[in-house]
């Protein structure tokens, strides 16, 4: 907008320096024209006086000589009664334009190689008409002009310039605060809800300043709300826990009552780190600096370890692979662990007893692939069940267990696709890009834009979704 007014105020200011400029420069040069043929009319009347009186050569040599026009001026008398024609000085015209200036009896100007001539009838004694021939130069004509349309020219930069100031000003003034609710609402979206905007500037945009303020807080309000209730709720779910872990602490040892006390532990640090996080004044946005993330497959071989002692006593067999060397990703542990648990959870409460599921990892250049598929009876509708908040319409479905995992690819750069494996069940691919952008996917606002490129060595490994299902089969028993 600033460099707009500026244009405008350009194109405006040379119009009217151009209206003005050359018609007073057009001027400027007919008076300089006027001017010289002027003195040349002077000096034609100079030498009339003498020639009314007497035709002698050498007296009108001294006249002429005296008029200080000797080389520019010519005088020409024509033959009379017993007279001779006598002409004085360099004529210039020619002798038609002579003749026809003495016959009407006008003065006339005409154009000669240098400049132009004046050519004045004059009377004398004899009743004759004599013609005063005066040269003008052409430099006597455009005298002056030169340092005339340097004057207006610099005049005219001079109100371009002066213009350009003016409209840069003005521009600023209404810049400046656009570009101060521009950072404000980037400052915003990044979480930095202290963001303001000065209400100064023109009325729009104090108006839209106002408006953003308003805005802001409100937004401050809101999440000031939500996070007094979910810290409200996590709060309420110490009393259950707390029962819980009395429960468990009696059941005495064994492997079963290890991992339950093991869980609840686990439950209760979940729920303090919620409420810790939900009184938190500002939310969390800052990403992971170079280094961070964890291990993918002892993630995976850990929470695979908690759930296989539920799946031996509910009959399921369970295959891993992919998980016998380190796979860096940059997803933070906890994050992983819990998009796995989701998964898992999902297996063990959405198919029945005994169904077999398995969990491949497969480690590219630029990409790792996470796959957990069972045998179950699959999802109909995959494109709903990945809708934050549907579920799949079953009992104890909320909709958020997928939702964290598609937020957990999102994160780098990755996705989540859902389809059939040959178990005859669903198949979750988590697809995490290794070169991404990293942002903890369990906060608040913090979904980047999802990258589609991909790892031609993986996907030419792998294929399409149905033979990295069978890739887990053939390895080993499910």
């Amino acid at each position: 907008m600033r460099w707009a007014l500026v244009k405008v105020c350009v194109a405006v200011t040379s119009m009217v320096v151009i209206a003005f400029a050359v018609p007073l420069g057009l001027v400027i040069k007919e008076l300089a024209r006027d001017r010289a043929f002027s003195n040349a009319e002077r000096e034609a009347a100079a030498v009339a006086p003498a020639l009314s009186i007497t035709t002698d050569r050498e007296q009108l040599e001294r006249v002429v000589a005296s008029a200080g026009s000797d080389d520019g001026m010519a005088v020409h008398i024509p033959a009379g009664d017993g007279e001779r024609a006598v002409d004085l000085g360099r004529q210039r015209a020619s002798d038609e334009d002579v003749a026809t200036v003495r016959r009407l009896g006008r003065a006339s100007t005409t154009q000669v190689p240098g400049g132009s001539t004046l050519l004045q009838p004059t009377a004398i004694g004899s009743g004759a008409i004599a013609v005063v021939e005066v040269f003008v130069p052409e430099s006597e004509v455009s005298n002056g002009l030169a340092t005339a349309w340097a004057v207006l020219a610099g005049v005219g930069v001079a109100l371009i310039a002066g213009s350009v100031a003016v409209a840069d000003r003005l521009g600023v003034r209404m810049v400046r605060p656009a570009q101060r609710l521009v950072e404000s609402a980037h400052e915003l979206g990044e979480g930095r809800l202290g963001a303001r905007v000065p209400e100064e500037g023109p009325k729009e945009l104090r108006l839209a300043a106002t408006a953003f303020n308003s805005m802001a807080d409100q937004v401050v309000q809101l999440l000031a709300n939500e996070r007094e209730l979910a810290a409200d709720l996590s709060h309420r779910l110490r009393t259950p826990l707390t029962v819980l872990r009395l429960n468990a602490a009696s059941l005495g040892d064994g492997p079963a009552a290890e991992q339950t006390r093991a869980a609840v532990e686990q439950l209760e640090r979940e729920v303090d780190t919620i409420i810790r996080t939900a009184r938190e004044a500002t939310p969390q946005t800052a990403t992971p600096g170079p280094g961070a993330g964890c291990d993918a497959a002892e993630v995976v071989r850990e929470r695979m370890a908690f759930w296989s002692a539920l799946a031996e006593d509910e009959g399921r067999r369970v295959r891993l692979a992919g998980v016998d060397r380190p796979v860096r990703i940059p997803v933070a542990r906890t994050d992983l662990a819990a998009a796995l648990d989701a998964l898992l959870g999902n297996v063990f409460r959405h198919t029945p007893e005994g169904t077999a599921f398995a969990v491949d990892v497969h480690n590219g250049e630029d990409a790792v692939i996470v796959l957990v598929s069972d045998a179950g009876p699959g999802i109909p509708d995959p494109e709903a069940a990945m809708a934050r908040g549907r579920g799949s319409g079953n009992d104890g479905s909320t909709g958020l267990g997928l939702d964290i995992v598609r937020r957990l690819a999102e994160s780098t750069g990755g996705d989540v696709r859902i389809g059939s494996s040959v178990l005859g069940g669903t198949e979750v691919r988590i697809w995490i890009q290794l070169d991404g952008r990293a942002r903890s996917p369990l906060g608040r606002g913090q979904r980047g834009p999802v990258r589609r490129r991909r790892s031609s060595g993986l996907r030419s490994r792998l294929g399409s979704t149905k033979p990295a299902s069978e890739g887990l089969v053939q390895e080993g028993q499910v």
